[in-house]
């Protein structure tokens, strides 16, 4: 299952982490997703939400 979110469709970023030699890795960040009970259509449903989309209310909790 990905690991994104189901009202903005955030999910990883990818890039770089540098060490102090310079030397390049290759590196995934993932969104911080939480599994959440909210109404949808008026019944609770379980879907996953980044923190973002939590806080900022963009769904109902049920």
């Amino acid at each position: 299952m990905a690991n994104r979110c189901s009202i903005c469709g955030k999910d990883f970023q990818t890039g770089n982490l540098v060490s102090h030699s310079n030397i390049k890795t290759s590196h995934r960040w993932k969104a911080n997703i939480r599994k959440v009970r909210v109404l949808v259509n008026g019944a609770a449903k379980k879907i996953r939400l980044c923190t973002r989309c939590l806080r900022s209310n963009k769904v109902q909790r049920a």
